[in-house]
């Protein structure tokens, strides 16, 4: 009886129209391929749409967190990251305005069993394929498709995409319950919807070179807090084969502000800077110094509508102090997955009820992103920076110290406490 009412049932339900889905999910990268993954091993049926053709490069600092790494491992494939061309780093090196080297290493966390913690350092163009080479065997995915125009219903719901196959050039239409918008700074989907725009004074502007063979490399990322730049700095992290990425980053608005071409500016801190110009003179420099803009989550996007969510760079999430993107992209195509899952299941695909959605992955990240904000704003004073590291330098308990607050929140929160600079001073 049961197998005959279970035919009734498969009986009754139309097939679903050629071209329709659970979710569309526009861009591939981070947020757009783990939310595609988490959404498959949901059950649903998903399409994920890409303009470019894979790999394809990511202007990006490369580092890839331990929170990537977590998503990772829900997704089943941490262990094919071993597989695939990186550099392992265990290690910050800071160096003040005055000059000072600090060296923290990365602490490990209870119950992770082992001695030593790492990170690692990928290439965008590497790691970016890696993540939509797993999720097009899971899910339909296009790519060189380029989404034009969102559609809508008569209540002003985001019902499906339009878009050309950039090969044929021919038209084609999709429709869903859900579009989710992963397509990045300069987001389609968020303009299509009047999403607010970004301020200048939470948006990054940042330069990326490749170049090879620099001396005094180490296994540790270096974040240089440099006069030229301040309150932004200056970075270089280790890649694989003696590559590494080179880069500095300011807040849009202080760069405006002081009228620095950060192209340029690049090039004369590895040339004529003292801490690098030794470092560098034997370097070869094996790409052009690209810019790109990182939108931070110190501002609250709003993330979703009527039929529509956003992720990643797109809902404007990158960490205010480290500009790391990858792991709060991956986190929020997690709870974009989990809230549409509950929307299914409880039938209700109101704004209302997806409210869950940025309701828990700001309870999530929340903190940690008011915490780098006034980290920022922190290092926009000369003194402090000086104060810390050179104390640091100097003091084993104070290094412990900051190398607790890495990896805890409540920890990291004496960065913003008066009591914290006072204690310093009489280390």
């Amino acid at each position: 009886i049961p197998f005959l009412v279970a035919i009734l049932h498969m009986s009754d339900k139309s097939p679903s129209p050629p071209n329709t889905y659970d979710v569309i999910i526009v861009g591939g990268g981070p947020g757009g391929s783990s939310t595609a993954m988490f959404l498959q091993k949901k059950g649903y049926k998903v399409l994920l749409l890409e303009k470019a053709k894979y790999p394809r490069d990511k202007i990006c600092g490369d580092a890839v967190s331990g929170k990537s790494v977590g998503m990772l491992k829900e997704l089943g494939i941490e262990n094919e990251m071993e597989k695939i061309d990186n550099a392992k780093v265990y290690g910050l090196v800071f160096s003040s305005p005055k000059g000072k080297m600090l060296e923290i290493p990365f602490p490990v966390k209870d119950g992770e069993g082992q001695t030593k913690a790492r990170g690692y350092v990928c290439r965008r163009l590497v790691f970016d394929n890696f993540l939509f080479s797993h999720a097009k065997k899971r899910v339909e995915a296009r790519e060189e498709f380029a989404v034009t125009d969102l559609i809508f219903d008569e209540s002003h719901t985001v019902v499906g995409v339009k878009g050309m196959d950039l090969n044929t050039k021919k038209n084609e239409e999709f429709r869903a319950k859900f579009v989710i918008g992963a397509d990045g700074v300069t987001s389609m989907v968020a303009n299509k919807v009047n999403a607010e725009k970004v301020p200048d004074d939470h948006l990054c502007m940042a330069t990326r070179v490749y170049y090879k063979n620099i001396s005094g490399m180490s296994p540790n990322i270096e974040i240089h807090f440099i006069d030229s730049v301040m309150p932004g700095y200056f970075w270089i992290f280790p890649l694989e084969d003696g590559k590494a990425n080179v880069g500095l980053g300011m807040v849009s608005k202080d760069r405006q502000a002081k009228g620095v071409n950060l192209v340029a500016e690049t090039e004369r801190v590895i040339k004529e800077h003292p801490l690098f110009q030794e470092r560098f003179k034997n370097a070869e420099k094996l790409t052009d110094v690209k810019g790109w803009t990182l939108p931070f989550g110190s501002f609250k996007k709003t993330l979703h509508g009527k039929g529509w969510l956003l992720v990643g760079d797109a809902a404007c999430l990158v960490d205010p102090f480290s500009g790391e993107g990858i792991g709060n992209a991956m986190t929020s195509g997690k709870y974009a997955s989990e809230a549409i899952d509950r929307a299914f299941k409880e039938n209700n695909f109101t704004p209302e009820f997806m409210a869950w959605y940025p309701q828990t992955l700001w309870k999530d990240i929340g903190p940690e992103m008011d915490t780098s904000y006034l980290l920022q704003k922190l290092g926009r004073h000369q003194w402090l920076l000086n104060l810390v590291i050179g104390k640091a330098s100097k003091s084993k308990e104070v290094r412990e110290t900051i190398s607790g607050m890495l990896v805890n929140e409540e920890a990291r929160k004496s960065f913003v406490s008066p009591m914290f600079y006072l204690k310093l001073l009489f280390a």
